[in-house]
């Protein structure tokens, strides 16, 4: 593959001037067509060390909006990084919608450089792989301009540019000890680059690969591609006419299961029996704090159910023998202005537990598949497209060690009404009752639908749901706690 490169190639100085003043122009006009579209745009470089990335970025944003991009150079993670998965850190970087993020270096580093200094295994690469492409994918899907380039140099020409930046004062600090083993391992580094060119190279995502021998081809075929994704990109958009919207279907078809319809309701405990095994419960969780600091161990707990299932309270008695320092709830609301401009995952990627951490959500993700199904607030091709992206997420969680805990608190229609009514004459329950809560509960057979649906499709061997019985309050708090603690110590085995 890089071996069919014509690695001789070359333009002469005054077509080049010529071709990179036109291309520059260009540039800058698609960035504000960028702007006006909403348009986010990734731009990926790899390729040999002293490929010239540098200098090529330097010369790409030298005519561009300095409001409308960033330059994200790629040092190697930090300890706090480290604690999460490893893409965790490249989606805080993502531009907002209508700005180009530039990667200098990238995710791509896990599987070429962190493989030759054996810092990721070769049993671990396929899944690396996998997730690197369904990342992508989903970038791509939520609207985003994605442009990969691998700048390939000979092993004569690598070795020689190195030797001139040593030699060179105010150059030489470039050099790393790394850059001399991709020259030394020439042959190897060039093997992993091929193979990642030919697992990554995806429809949605394709490398360009750029003869880098002569800066200036080099430089030339990097902003030829970068505008001609960018323009395919905005062609696309404009032309991308709304989805259709199917009518909701307001039962189950007959080849589903009604899973809802197989939890046991009457489970309930007395208050004495719940005094009692609510103060057990907590502290045989209470006790597993300390395991999961030792271990490292990144806990995330989701509670949905339906409007006044007991969620508050639930999450109340399951934090309330914790020390407070080791856990923190995050409750998702309406997305804000900054979260919109992101794909619907970014927020949800911000504030996952760190190792050794319990993070707690009121709400999550699945919003994307219930609520946003429901209301109309997503179509209907982004929440189907959303359980293969869910599952994809809580793959990587789950992967890289997250203990994730799926809870559904389940209670029935006539119970809903009951709570509904006493929050209504109760005046200091009274704000926890809007009027979108009495329009959801009109709803009931759309979400009812929506949520065996979710469970269905998104119920994992490693991220399973469990559907927790809560017209009795005291019976779901207890059983809540015991279903946190039951994943945390299957966990705890398995290290």
């Amino acid at each position: 593959m890089l071996d069919n490169l014509d690695l001789d190639i070359s333009i002469d100085k005054e077509t080049y001037d010529a071709k990179i003043e036109v291309l520059m122009q260009q540039l800058r006009s698609l960035q504000l067509a960028c702007r006006e579209k909403n348009l986010p745009v990734i731009i990926v470089l790899e390729g040999w060390a002293a490929a010239g990335k540098g200098a090529l970025v330097k010369k790409m944003v030298g005519y561009m909006d300095p409001r409308g991009f960033t330059v994200h150079p790629i040092w190697p993670p930090s300890a706090e990084e480290l604690g999460y998965p490893f893409l965790w850190r490249f989606w805080q970087k993502l531009p907002d919608r209508g700005r180009i993020g530039f990667f200098y270096h990238s995710w791509y580093t896990h599987v070429l450089e962190d493989r030759l200094f054996d810092r990721v295994s070769e049993a671990q690469l396929p899944t690396v792989i996998r997730q690197i492409n369904s990342f992508e994918r989903q970038m791509v899907d939520d609207g985003a301009a994605i442009a990969k380039f691998w700048i390939h140099l000979s092993k004569k020409e690598l070795k020689h540019r190195l030797k001139k930046l040593e030699a060179d004062s105010l150059q030489a600090w470039r050099v790393r000890p790394e850059d001399w083993k991709q020259a030394k391992q020439y042959a190897e580094y060039k093997t992993f680059a091929e193979e990642m060119v030919a697992q990554t190279g995806t429809g949605p995502a394709p490398w360009t690969l750029v003869e880098g021998d002569c800066q200036r081809w080099a430089r030339v075929k990097v902003l030829t591609q970068m505008a001609a994704t960018i323009t395919e990109a905005l062609d696309r958009r404009t032309m991308q006419s709304a989805p259709i919207q199917l009518p909701h279907q307001e039962h189950l078809q007959p080849t589903e299961p009604d899973l809802l319809a197989q939890v046991d309701l009457t489970a309930s405990l007395s208050p004495e029996e719940y005094k009692q095994q609510l103060r057990e419960e907590q502290t045989r969780f209470s006790k597993l704090q300390q395991s999961i600091y030792e271990h490292q161990m990144p806990v995330l707990v989701l509670f949905e159910g339906w409007d006044a299932a007991g969620k508050g309270g639930a999450i109340k008695r399951l934090t309330d023998i914790l020390d407070p320092r080791s856990y923190v709830v995050n409750a998702f609301g309406v997305p804000t202005d900054e979260e919109k401009a992101h794909q619907y995952l970014w927020r949800f990627w911000r504030k996952l537990p760190t190792a050794g951490k319990i993070s707690i959500c009121d709400r999550s993700w699945y919003g994307r598949v219930l609520v946003e199904r429901v209301e109309g607030f997503a179509t209907e091709l982004e929440w189907r497209r959303a359980y293969q992206e869910i599952n994809e997420f809580e793959e990587q969680l789950t992967s890289a060690g997250c203990v994730l805990v799926k809870l559904w608190l389940h209670i029935g229609p006539d119970e809903q009404l009951k709570r509904f009514t006493e929050r209504q004459n109760n005046s200091f329950k009274q704000y926890k009752l809007t009027g979108e809560d009495w329009r959801n509960r009109e709803k009931w057979n759309f979400y009812e639908v929506a949520v065996n649906q979710m469970i269905q499709r998104t119920s994992t061997p490693t991220a399973p749901w469990t559907p927790i019985a809560a017209d009795n309050k005291y019976y779901a708090r207890v059983r809540v706690i015991q279903t946190v603690t039951q994943a945390i110590r299957n966990q705890l085995k398995r290290r």
